[in-house]
Order: structure tokens, then sequence, then C-alpha cells
């Protein structure tokens, strides 16, 4: 079955695939508590600002999708699901991986199994690796490695639950560091006043010529 999620479709997936094996007695979960964990600080790239009513038209969309419902059981205040297990047979290890790459973006292999283990334990790197490949080998592919990065020593792996990452943003460099944004723009303010003295040096050179020949002409 192929799927196709939008941005904040992704993160509600990832958020209730998360809290199902991370704080099962929680789960399933409000449309409150489904916009808080979407708009967690921790465990979360891009962190977002999502109103209640994106996560309404998230949840409405992933309905449609038939990957997630709500529960029958939720009581007077509806709660919310995912279906992935019931529809696509996932293991909690496949769970685990998929909802970190869902919620963070793409990974190594070490970054996986060390985030992963507040959901599912692994053993090593081999482990987590058997599971990118058995994701990789359904039809379609549910995840892929990407292209080695340049001064990187891991290959990072991505989800495909939205499209195919855009591998253009993968070859930007990284945004500068704070301090060294700040050093920028001094060396820039400084630059812009050093060329503002001498552009000054160069007019009071000017007028001083222009008054010697001045007194030139009453000698």
């Amino acid at each position: 079955m192929e799927i196709l999620l939008n941005d904040v479709e992704v993160r509600v997936l990832g958020c209730l695939i998360e809290k199902e094996l991370a704080t099962p007695e929680y789960y399933p979960l409000t449309r409150n508590s489904l916009t808080t964990a979407c708009n967690q600080k921790s465990n979360r790239d891009p962190v977002m600002a999502l109103e209640e009513s994106d996560v309404v038209r998230a949840l409405d969309g992933l309905k449609m999708k038939h990957v997630a419902i709500q529960a029958a059981d939720s009581g007077r205040v509806p709660r919310y699901r995912h279906i992935l297990s019931e529809r696509l047979r996932f293991s909690p290890a496949e769970l685990a991986v998929l909802a970190e790459l869902l919620l963070r973006g793409p990974q190594t292999l070490g970054e996986l199994r060390t985030r992963a283990e507040r959901m599912h334990p692994f053993a090593d790197l081999t482990a987590v690796e058997q599971v990118l490949g058995e994701l990789a080998e359904r039809t379609p592919p549910l995840v892929m490695r990407l292209p080695r990065q340049p001064g990187r020593k891991e290959s990072r792996f991505a989800h495909l639950l939205a499209g195919e990452p855009d591998l253009s943003a993968e070859e930007r460099p990284a945004a500068p560091e704070g301090a060294r944004v700040q050093a920028m723009a001094e060396n820039e303010r400084i630059a812009a006043l050093e060329s503002e003295v001498a552009a000054l040096r160069a007019e009071v050179a000017e007028l001083r010529q222009v008054m010697e020949e001045f007194r030139s002409q009453f000698e």
C-alpha cells in the first residue's frame, strides 16, 4: 500500500506510534495530548508549533489514507490511534525505527539505535540495519539509504512516507553557528566603517587641496 503524507501528517503519525510504544498507559491520544506531543521540543526535528486545528486536519488525512482511526472505546473524549500494525503487520522494532525517522528525519544507524531505545531495545547496530533492510524491501519501499555526505563517515537513512527526500537540501552547507554569525556580522560592520573612514579621508584630502589652491591665488 503506497502512502504519501504531508509534513503535519508525518509528525502526527510519528507521535501516535511513539506514544503507543513509549507510554502505552496514555494511549490512544486525545487531540489535545496529540497536539502537545507534536509540539514537543525534545526528540523532534524540526520543532513545530501546531494548532489543534492543524492536528485535526492531519488526523482527517490519516483516516482517509487508512493509517489512523478514532479509537472505538475512546469514551466521551475522542481518542486516536494508528493502525499500521493491523494493515501492514509491522513489528515493534519496525515501528520504533519508523517513528524515529518520522519524528527526527534522516539519521545514522547509531542515532537510530540510541534514540529508538525508549520505544524498543536493539542489541546492536546490526539489528537496526536488519530492520531498515526489511522496511526498504517492502513494496513499495518505506525507507532508503541516503548518499553519504562529504566529510561524514556514516550514511543516513530516511523514510519514504512523504516521498523521496529532497537531496538538494542535503547538499546545502550547514548554517553557521551563533558565535560565527555574530563574528561575521562584526567583521562586516568593521569593514563598512573602514570603508567609510577611507572615503572621508579622501574627501578631507581633496578639500585641503582645494583650499591650498584657493590660498595660492592671493599670495
